[in-house]
């Protein structure tokens, strides 16, 4: 079953005036978290909307870069959306279930949040309420202030890149530490492990982006080693 059939199954089970949190509760088991991921970026995306007050076309066509989304999904995707829109609970209920769902899975969440940087920037404009609101659901996470900055300073242009802290080593670090930190990132960009901890098939481009940061970051501390 894909996710997206599943997605529509858990909208369909949906009481009358019940809101996502409700679709965030029934779908635990392993098998169900890809669903979850990809209704999770869907919402929180949508809450995000309203941190710089506008949903733009760009940020739309953010999740179909994000998702490969069938043309006969699409209703069911935009179902989530407006479902989040509009629904009472605030975003920070939404990354709490969310972190309880993910508990034995942290890196999933860090694969969440670079979906949610990926529609934020969409636009090419970085808004302070969307810092606010990305902080927060790190927070919330269980991320501290340096790893947050980590993750953003892949994403936003102006954004301070420090290659030591992309990879999470100290300036200190021996060349080959240096190196197993790369090493040990690019495994876990790898397709087949990302699937395993949550990300659905249909969202593993995430990876891209990430592995150009570590590259470029291991290419420029080994070459201002060597120099």
């Amino acid at each position: 079953m894909s996710i997206w059939s599943r997605i529509a199954d858990a909208l369909a089970a949906l009481r009358s005036g019940e809101g996502l949190a409700a679709v965030f509760d029934s779908l635990r088991s392993p098998p169900e978290r890809r669903a979850a991921f990809a209704i999770a970026v869907i919402a929180l995306g949508a809450k995000m909307a309203k941190a710089d007050g506008l949903v733009t076309r760009d940020e739309v066509t953010a999740f179909r870069e994000v998702f490969h989304i069938p043309p006969a999904q699409e209703a069911n995707a935009a179902r989530v959306y407006n479902l989040a829109r509009t629904d009472v609970a605030g975003f920070e209920d939404y990354a709490a279930r969310i972190a309880r769902m993910f508990d034995d899975e942290a890196e999933a969440l860090g694969d969440l949040l670079e979906g949610l940087f990926h529609i934020a920037l969409a636009d090419g404009d970085y808004h302070p309420g969307e810092d606010e609101f990305l902080n927060r659901v790190a927070q919330i996470f269980g991320w501290d202030e340096a790893r947050f900055k980590r993750l953003r300073a892949r994403f936003v242009p102006d954004a301070e890149r420090d290659p030591y802290e992309v990879l999470g080593v100290t300036r200190e670090a021996p060349l080959e530490e240096v190196r197993d930190a790369w090493r040990a990132q690019v495994r876990d960009s790898h397709p087949d492990r990302m699937i395993a901890r949550g990300v659905p098939e249909e969202a593993v481009k995430l990876a891209e982006k990430r592995l150009i940061a570590i590259n470029r970051a291991w290419e420029e501390i080994s070459a201002a080693r060597a120099s």
